[in-house]
């Protein structure tokens, strides 16, 4: 046994590194003390990718600039993405977070919270998006919830389905039904062989069950107010299927072979960072997966990226155009260098500030573009 799972074993979380509270496909990179557990790796592994046969040259900007002049600047903010901690229930292959249950000290705290309601007010987004990690390990996901909801805020809980089985969260499912509470599911694919690759033995089963609790509770039944979307990503190194073809294939395998409904389907490109990143160079698939991203460039994305209505905010409290951004520690910062954090964010200063970019970012406008809403062109 690791260090770290050792430490989580003995932690207050430990039942977490259990396998029955969740598939366990590998071990987080911290854990295994990956040289890629550091951003700066990352970010260095990707700069070192030759990219200049292919258009732009590999860089971001001049694409952008192909198509907008004025580079990439946010807009009103529609979104607030609130990352409740690295905490999880499992340690799937390609998390882009390097969740898993040895992360149980990077949890957001009620001050950290409470400034985060506190911005509510201030920015006035419609919705309000709480991912991980899984968000509900979180011991303030309850009332943050019941905050935003007598805010009058939709709210996205971003769950990862097996963490509903756990003997804590057994009344959870119906909890957040009856707050209106969207509920958008990982789930690689809709076969088992393919999710239990990337997620660990046993997933699609435990997946399938925490799915038909949902349904039970009214969730993927065409009811609004109990809306159920499941969020899918490539099991391997290529862009995401078309949108639409993907529901209609998703909806009629889950339902004739599980019967299992849900209400829509969002399909996600594998941003090149953390554990994906790892796979990517280890399968020898990096250079030509970037090349990918880069060739299949659409203009169309651009107008709709998320860093340009999204806020995101991170479990310490700092402040990050996108959810891709705070994984590879690009915060936003004040003109003397220092990352802002959420309790002293300068909201007068948001709209029209320019958003940070790099070569992950080629992941968000490749194909049909990519985002934590799915497809954005079409």
């Amino acid at each position: 046994m690791s260090e770290a799972h050792r430490e989580s074993s003995s932690s207050p979380m430990g039942d977490l590194a259990t396998l029955s509270a969740g598939p366990k496909r590998t071990e987080t990179l911290r854990a295994r003390r990956s040289p890629l557990a550091h951003v700066d790796r990352q970010l260095e592994l990707l700069r070192n990718v030759n990219l200049e046969s292919t258009q732009f040259g590999g860089d971001f900007q001049r694409a952008i600039a192909s198509c907008n002049p004025a580079g990439l600047k946010a807009e009103k903010i529609e979104t607030l993405q609130l990352n409740l901690g690295r905490l999880c229930n499992m340690t799937c292959r390609h998390c882009h977070v390097d969740a898993g249950p040895d992360r149980w000290r990077e949890v957001m705290d009620r001050e950290t919270v409470d400034a985060c309601i506190d911005l509510l007010a201030k920015v006035d987004p419609e919705t309000v998006d709480l991912t991980g990690g899984a968000p509900e390990l979180n011991p303030n996901f309850r009332y943050l919830v019941d905050e935003c909801v007598s805010g009058g805020k939709h709210i996205i809980d971003r769950c990862n389905l097996t963490v509903l089985l756990l003997r804590r969260n057994e009344d959870l499912p119906k909890w957040l039904a009856s707050r209106g509470v969207e509920i958008v599911c990982s789930l690689p694919h809709h076969r088992q062989r393919n999710t239990d690759a990337q997620r660990g033995e046993g997933a699609f089963d435990k997946s399938i069950k925490a799915l038909r609790r949902l349904n039970d509770v009214g969730y993927g039944r065409g009811d609004p107010t109990k809306r159920l979307t499941l969020m899918v990503n490539p099991v391997g190194a290529f862009l995401a299927a078309d949108q639409c073809a993907l529901q209609q294939e998703w909806t009629r395998s889950l339902r004739e072979n599980h019967g299992v409904t849900f209400d829509n389907l969002s399909a996600l490109n594998n941003m090149p960072i953390s554990r994906y990143l790892e796979w990517l160079e280890t399968s020898g698939n990096l250079t030509s997966y970037m090349k990918t991203l880069v060739t299949a460039f659409n203009p169309a994305t651009v107008a709709r990226l998320m860093c340009r209505s999204t806020l995101s905010v991170g479990w310490d409290g700092k402040v990050y155009d996108c959810d891709f951004n705070q994984m590879l520690e690009m915060p936003l910062r004040t003109p003397e260098g220092d990352a802002i954090n959420v309790s002293e964010l300068p909201v007068e200063h948001l709209l029209g500030r320019r958003v940070k970019t790099g070569r992950h970012c080629f992941g968000c406008t490749a194909g049909a573009g990519s985002s934590c809403g799915g497809a954005i062109d079409g």
